[in-house]
């Protein structure tokens, strides 16, 4: 909701009357050097939004001024022309030479930045950054030159402070990489935040206190625990606790900007200071998971360090909530899902512009360079579908991954941040045993991050203190660094020094500090001081009626004739003049038909008109996959393209003007990266239907970290509840291995405890009532739904308008029109494209002695509704499971015992036998010659085993 005007005049009251004078030369002051006006307001200047896009610096009045009255004075020299090359004299060459030496700090000062708080790095001197290089000697030191772009508060300075003045800026505690980025605007923007100030900006009594009451939070409770639990894994945070500070302030800051949701992703070095020190953690709960005793309800739980946690915070401007999200063992996997996650809020939100909901992802530097999913999450950053705006990320660089620290072993590029580049995000190199610095190049990237709407690196060059965990001896293999370690003093303890002799504190009060925090330890009290005790429930995502709900299968999912009616009318009407493809024509006009049930439905029109009636009834979807808008095999057709101009049409984005949002984006080619988003986006909104497709289900194994450690396990580890529906194409035509099998083995393996669905519709009917009910139902359960390829426009594979006005998805599904039960004496199970093979050849032969039955939910395996079926068939002799997939695939080793158990309740002599293709260790063969004869033979098999 927009400030009232009141509320603008009063928050800008002070700058207006008898303080525009005052306010005026603060500002001037600030131009030229930002140290000489007080904390407060360099931060209120610092944050000054740009005016019509104009991201160049401001320039000073006075200056103007000048320029004006040089102008007025030299009038007649001006119009006099130029100076012929020719003339040009060293003077002027060597000013040029300057300019280039300025240049090149910018470009490469980072290379000799004081980074390593060990001191261990080998690095090679760079020769740009020596004037001689650029021809400048000691001699030309005392010469006065022109500044150029440099902003060091003058525009004429001697060689030898612009050289002292860039050293500071870029060779000290910071190193900065933004010369990479092609906007000029940016690197103008850096320059003039960090050039002014010498990259040291002077912070004030009260600002530095803070600080070191941070880090003495980050170091007291690594203490304490390391006392209290000695030899217990923690991966605790020594050597890097300035993570603390920098994350006190990323949230005060973008709660200043508006920010209402934080979500925080990490792994786990650090985690347990992160939930006390920053999310507000009750230690109490945290000793607790310490000495095991079990706080999970139900589930199997997870270990401490993989938990997460959400609090409401107060800022500057307001309440702040905060997530941090569950994650496994397995490095950078929780990145693209926190993105999820902020998406989902910020469309909660209408926050199109991400000023509301900021993500903050932090890592480890082995896992930053050497993880596949962080290119993929950084590659999505910037699309429609994924953008969020800008993520701020912390890499933890303490300079070991577990054992592996040699450079030429850990990455082949300079930094571990170097990935980065690829999407032309600054890079900011801090020491984190300089807080101040980091302070600084935190306030930078949050204000990076709401200017520019991109994302920015903090590399906080740190150490482990510890071993890889606190139970590992880590000078087994690096002797030399940990030989260093152990002679050096905490970070907390450098900056207590820095302050007692700055005599900003004695050390009475820094002792102090430290027993405050540790009495608040001992006593169990929450150590966050801006923790919001009473949070504003309206900043959360409310899963109250999701909760508590038993697993059903049955669902009332029919529509009214006259919604579908309506609504098919909708879906087919084009604007005037949008000119479609050929055979895109024909879909519209056949789906015409099929609303005015000329023609039966088809695949595609059962699937859509789903989408439909669950955006009339309230409930927004959101659909992402490589070729999600046409569909990989054409059939869907929910994004039409003008053929004269390329412009869109999506009729489900406009079936009524207060519909829910709908969303259909085609995704960047990859699996891992948008499944995991969509996952993060499902845990987040659970009034919709969520949607991920893959091109073909045999590549969502490209994803198979995000199947087994998300989607299969987070509700039972983390009780974490998720609707997410995955449509995986499946079906054996010939195409080869990798164009057959979405894997239906392994969600099958995965399935226990109602984890997930595992469905295999098989009629357009059955899509329809199986995607509404996913949303329907008060159950939030990833459905695993195993869709066809060429059943899409089968002349079997239909429907008609009764089978959606009517009736709901079935579990298990007879033949349309079954054999008399009491001449059958064989049962066929099978479930997928088979069946229509199956009765292909059942009509061919005339075999009404046989029944075949589709079982179109795997899991949860529906016994009940089996047995009511089987109850029909009196004289069975012979039951046979068919499936398509080798035998050591599909359903058959998974499932069989769940039909023997139904066939055993009917008659104890009944065996189930197994028609299909033998096991194998490809999924399907590469001929096509071979893949007719295989499936002839499992065809035949099934009528005769």
């Amino acid at each position: 909701m927009h400030e009232s005007i009141m509320e603008q005049l009063w928050q800008t009251s002070h700058l207006q009357g008898g303080n525009l004078a005052y306010v005026e030369q603060l500002f001037e002051t600030y131009l030229t050097d930002p140290n000489a006006v007080p904390e407060e307001w360099r931060s209120y200047f610092d944050k000054l939004p740009s005016v019509d896009g104009y991201k160049g610096r401001d320039i000073a009045h006075s200056s103007i001024r000048e320029q004006f009255e040089h102008i007025s004075r030299n009038q007649r020299f001006l119009a006099s022309g130029g100076v012929p090359a020719s003339a040009t004299s060293d003077a002027d060459k060597k000013q040029i030479r300057v300019l280039q030496l300025i240049n090149a700090y910018r470009f490469r000062g980072h290379q000799e930045a004081k980074l390593d708080p060990l001191g261990v790095w080998q690095r090679p001197r760079v020769e740009d950054l020596d004037p001689e290089f650029h021809e400048l000697s000691d001699s030309d030191r005392d010469l006065e030159f022109q500044t150029g772009s440099l902003n060091l508060g003058s525009e004429t300075m001697k060689l030898g402070d612009i050289v002292d003045g860039l050293r500071q800026t870029y060779c000290e505690s910071i190193g900065a990489e933004y010369m990479h980025v092609v906007d000029t605007r940016i690197k103008r923007w850096f320059q003039q935040r960090m050039e002014p100030v010498r990259s040291r900006p002077a912070y004030e009594d009260n600002t530095r206190k803070h600080i070191l009451e941070r880090l003495t939070a980050a170091e007291g409770l690594e203490k304490y625990l390391g006392s209290r639990y000695p030899g217990v894994k923690r991966f605790g945070l020594e050597g890097g606790e300035s993570l603390i500070p920098c994350l006190d302030e990323l949230i005060q800051r973008a709660g200043s900007y508006g920010a209402k949701e934080i979500v925080l992703g990490m792994a786990h070095r650090g985690r347990l200071n992160v939930l006390v020190n920053t999310l507000g953690k009750n230690p109490r709960e945290l000793f607790d998971e310490f000495e095991g005793k079990k706080l999970a309800d139900s589930g199997s739980g997870d270990v401490k360090y993989h938990q997460g946690f959400s609090s409401n915070v107060m800022t500057p401007g307001g309440e702040v909530h905060l997530a941090m999200a569950f994650n496994p063992s397995h490095l950078e996997i929780v990145s693209p899902v926190v993105e999820g996650s902020v998406r989902a809020r910020q469309t909660r939100r209408n926050d199109n512009e991400g000023t509301k909901v900021v993500p903050i992802i932090m890592h480890g530097d082995a896992a930053f360079a050497g993880q596949g999913v962080v290119m993929e999450t950084f590659q999505m950053s910037q699309t429609r579908g994924f953008g969020v705006g800008g993520t701020i990320h912390i890499v933890i660089n303490n300079q070991v991954g577990f054992t592996t620290s040699k450079q030429e072993d850990a990455r082949s590029t300079e930094y571990c941040t170097d990935v980065a580049k690829m999407i032309q995000a600054p890079i900011l190199h801090v020491n984190a045993d300089d807080p101040e610095a980091v302070m600084f190049v935190t306030q930078m990237a949050m204000d990076y991050r709401n200017e520019f709407k991109n994302d920015v690196v903090i590399d906080l060059v740190c150490y482990r203190r510890r071993g890889h965990n606190e139970a590992d001896e880590p000078a087994a293999t690096q002797p030399v660094m940990y030989e260093k370690i152990r002679k050096l003093k905490t970070t907390r303890n450098l900056y207590v020094d820095q302050l007692v002799e700055a005599g900003v504190i004695t050390e009475e009060e820094a002792k102090q500090m430290e027993n405050d925090y540790r009495d608040a330890l001992d006593n169990g009290e929450h150590v966050v001081k801006s923790l919001v005790k009473e949070p504003n429930k309206e900043l959360y995502v409310d899963w109250t009626p999701y909760l508590g709900h038993e697993w059903t299968a049955k669902c009332k999912s029919s529509v009214a004739l006259k919604t579908i009616q309506k609504l098919g009318k909708k879906l087919t009407s084009v604007p005037e003049g949008f000119s479609i493809q050929r055979q895109v024509s024909k879909i519209v006009s056949d789906r015409e038909k099929m609303t005015a049930g000329a023609l039966p439905i088809n695949w595609g029109y059962g699937e859509v008109m789903a989408y439909a009636t669950l955006l009339d009834e309230g409930h927004p979807i959101r659909l992402t996959g490589q070729d999600i808008g046409r569909g990989t095999f054409s059939h869907r057709h929910a994004v039409l393209h003008n053929q004269k101009d390329g412009s869109t049409h999506i009729a489900l984005a406009e079936l009524s003007e207060d519909q829910p949002k709908f969303e259909i984006y085609d995704s960047l080619l990859s699996e891992e990266a948008v499944m995991a988003f969509e996952y993060g986006y499902a845990t987040t909104a659970p009034d919709g239907l969520v949607v991920w497709e893959a091109q073909f289900g045999d590549f969502a194994n490209g994803a198979q970290v995000v199947i087994d450690q998300f989607l299969t396990s987070g509700e039972h580890k983390w009780g974490r509840l998720c609707g997410l529906t995955l449509l995986l194409p499946h079906g054996y035509e010939g195409q080869g291995p990798e164009h057959s099998s979405a894997r239906l083995e392994r969600f099958l393996q995965l399935s226990a405890e109602h984890n997930i669905q595992v469905c295999v519709p098989t009629t357009p009917s059955q899509v329809f009532h199986m995607l509404r009910r996913q949303v329907k139902r008060p159950l939030r359960k990833p459905l695993v739904a195993i869709t066809p390829k060429s059943l899409l426009r089968h002349k079997e594979a239909t429907s008609d308008l009764d089978d959606l006005t009517s009736g709901t998805f079935k579990t298990v599904l007879p033949e349309k029109e079954p054999s008399d039960p009491k001449k059958v004496t064989r049962l066929i199970l099978c479930s997928g494209k088979v069946y229509f093979d199956l009765l292909e050849k059942k009509k061919s032969d005339e075999r009404d002695d046989v029944a075949i039955v589709r079982i179109e939910q795997l899991y949860p395996f529906p016994g009940d509704d089996l047995d009511e079926l089987l109850s029909e068939y009196t004289k069975l002799k012979h039951v046979v499971w068919c499936q398509e997939e080798p035998m050591n695939q599909g359903a058959w080793y998974c499932s069989q015992h769940h039909m023997r158990n139904a066939l055993h309740r009917k008659n104890p002599k009944l065996y189930l036998q197994y028609a299909g293709r033998d096991a194998s260790a490809a999924p399907a063969c590469g001929h096509m010659s071979v893949h007719i004869e295989e499936q002839k033979k499992l065809v035949n098999d099934a009528f005769e085993i």
